[in-house]
């Protein structure tokens, strides 16, 4: 028992980086490895991990489903905020890893474990997101993050699938097709490969979760989506609970080629990153939720909110999930979001969410006020004044500019 550790878990995908890693851990550490799993709807991924992580040489294995909570907990937090990361990433990854290090951490302690690891690399975001989170939740827990470590050997991807073939470890990657992907219920993401150069365009066959726009279907499908206090609750009339509504919205918005997003963001250690993303169901609650709350929310509670999307999205994508000013955002938010009850229409053709109606109990939108017809509410000479007001610093500067 190198170390003193005798038991470590492992954050385990079964991709790569993590076969790799439990067995590289069992042999530098001389320790038991417990490789935990976390069903966040990554489909048929899940299949055949337990006997895998087993004869690679993991003592135990977990596998939690956690969908409920990653969509109730993380997912639908992050929209009652609009929160998107640099203009387009709904950050599916980003919510994902919290929710992930806190499971892993609980196992610790139900087994004893002296460590938890993980598979992200030295440059990458997930690190962060992984290990600001274990602290937050035991500040002493010892992590080894296998990237990191000074008895880590390997120096590229390519090297890794040496070592897998040499241990008869099988990986989904091969040499011919290097990009990886990762996948939950809200998103899945796509990396390396040829998607380094941020000139080529992905292959189509690399896309998971949505049809070629082109290939879409030629009629329109029309959908209403109903929220309370900001949450999603029923499509088309039809309550259903967050992980279920999540995952009918992928297949009806995935089936009409929505959601694709190909981007260059920056990572939180300092570099830029070429990313592709499928977000199917996301992107349509997302524009469904704006629609409420167009009708539902203040104007300038409104602004405050918007104001704090940035800050939001850049603390979820850089791992500060359990941080105390998330904490305090969060709440914001949230109170933002009470009269956010309503329906959105919208309709989805060839790569295209375009909301076309709203609706809300709670709407302040008044057609006495604002219609183009006669009105009996407004009296429209009541503006000279206000615009005069408004005007009044600027007719100030021109006057003296004047003189």
């Amino acid at each position: 028992m190198a170390h003193g550790i005798r038991r470590v878990v492992l954050a385990y995908s079964g991709g790569l980086d993590t076969s790799v890693i439990l067995k590289w851990l069992i042999e530098t550490y001389k320790c038991e490895v417990i490789a935990f799993v976390a069903d966040i709807g990554q489909k048929d991924e899940l299949d055949g991990l337990k006997e895998k992580a087993l004869n690679t040489g993991a003592s135990r294995v977990y596998i939690d489903d956690l969908q409920e909570e990653f969509v109730r907990d993380f997912v639908f937090p992050a929209l009652r905020a609009d929160a998107f990361y640099e203009g387009s990433y709904l950050m599916g990854t980003s919510l994902a890893r919290p929710l992930i290090a806190k499971r892993q951490i609980d196992i610790a302690k139900l087994e004893g474990a002296d460590a938890v690891s993980h598979g992200a690399t030295g440059k990458g975001n997930d690190q962060v997101r992984f290990e600001l989170t274990y602290m937050a939740l035991n500040p002493d827990i010892r992590i080894i993050a296998a990237w990191r470590d000074p008895q880590w050997s390997f120096d590229s991807r390519m090297s890794m699938i040496d070592y897998a073939k040499l241990h008869h470890i099988p990986v989904p990657l091969t040499k011919e097709k290097p990009y990886s992907s990762d996948g939950n219920l809200l998103h899945i993401s796509h990396e390396g490969g040829i998607l380094e150069d941020p000139w080529m365009e992905p292959h189509e066959d690399m896309f998971d979760l949505t049809v070629s726009p082109e290939v879409a279907p030629d009629v329109p499908m029309y959908v209403e989506i109903a929220f309370d206090r900001g949450n999603p609750v029923a499509v088309n009339g039809v309550a259903m609970a967050p992980a279920e509504l999540l995952h009918h919205m992928n297949k009806v918005a995935g089936s009409n080629g929505i959601g694709r997003v190909d981007m260059v963001e920056n990572r939180f250690v300092g570099m830029k990153s070429r990313g592709v993303y499928e977000t199917p169901g996301g992107t349509v609650l997302w524009a469904a939720h704006r629609a409420v709350e167009s009708i539902t929310m203040d104007r300038e509670v409104m602004l405050m909110r918007d104001s704090l999307i940035p800050k939001y999205a850049q603390l979820v994508y850089n791992g500060f999930w359990y941080s105390p000013e998330m904490k305090v955002l969060q709440k914001f938010v949230d109170e933002t979001q009470e009269n956010v009850t309503g329906t959105a229409r919208l309709k989805l053709y060839k790569g295209n969410c375009i909301v076309v109606g709203r609706k809300s109990p709670y709407s302040l939108y008044s057609e006495e006020f604002v219609t183009f017809e006669k009105d009996q509410v407004f009296d429209q000479k009541d503006a000279t004044g206000f615009i005069r007001l408004n005007a009044l610093r600027m007719r100030i500067q021109a006057l003296k500019n004047r003189d």
